[in-house]
């Protein structure tokens, strides 16, 4: 399942971190750092994922 997650962190952050973590504190950020500029929320996203 984690290679699922992080592959979805790859090509859709937010819907990775959803995958981890629901829509808590974590998602929100990561959906503002993508729409901003994409490679910043992949960058947490797979931070959130690797750290649980």
């Amino acid at each position: 399942m984690d290679l699922v997650r992080v592959l979805a962190a790859i090509f859709l952050p937010p819907l990775g971190v959803f995958l981890q973590v629901g829509l808590g504190k974590d998602f929100w950020i990561n959906l503002v750092l993508t729409m901003l500029f994409f490679f910043p929320g992949m960058i947490h996203a797979i931070y959130i994922i690797g750290r649980k």
